[in-house]
């Protein structure tokens, strides 16, 4: 099965109404209904994107599955077994649930209110972006209290302190 954009993917990437991290968005971009999971996964390696990030993309029922394309043949990678099931890999390291679930709602309130400071914001918005994990978050906390103000800072400043 080849993975395809849902309505709900197509709209989440024209208008960023899901915040999804960049490595998330990298791979929902090449969800087109030709390419499987596996394919996917190979194709953003160089960029960091795991099992989990697709894992992430189905809960948010962004990608969905399909028949591949006719004339193209299915590839074991068809029948791979649910990425849930499959234990971390060297390559795949386990990340604790609360670390991914502190970065996830973390950089959604960051990019929500860096995404509302318009051009000005723009270079912070992107590297709010580009921050891969909760820590890069935390260093950009400053830039983004100066840009928003304390009052709009205190929603991203209470998630960042609940360590």
């Amino acid at each position: 099965m080849a993975l395809v954009k849902t309505e709900l993917g197509q709209q989440v990437l024209k208008d960023r109404s899901v915040a999804l991290t960049p490595r998330q968005r990298a791979a929902l971009i090449l969800c087109d209904g030709r390419r499987s999971e596996k394919e996917v996964l190979a194709a953003t390696a160089s960029l960091g994107v795991t099992r989990e990030d697709l894992v992430q993309l189905r809960v948010l029922n962004v990608p969905g599955d399909t028949k591949r394309p006719a004339g193209e043949a299915e590839g074991p990678a068809a029948a791979e077994p649910p990425a849930a099931a499959e234990p971390p890999t060297p390559s795949m390291p386990a990340v604790p649930v609360d670390a991914g679930k502190r970065y996830l709602e973390a950089y959604q309130v960051a990019t929500r209110i860096t995404s509302g400071l318009g051009l000005k914001g723009f270079r912070l918005n992107m590297a709010v972006e580009g921050a891969a994990d909760f820590d890069a978050l935390v260093a950009l906390a400053p830039r983004i209290r100066e840009a928003v103000g304390p009052e709009k800072f205190a929603e991203l400043d209470a998630v960042l302190r609940a360590r």
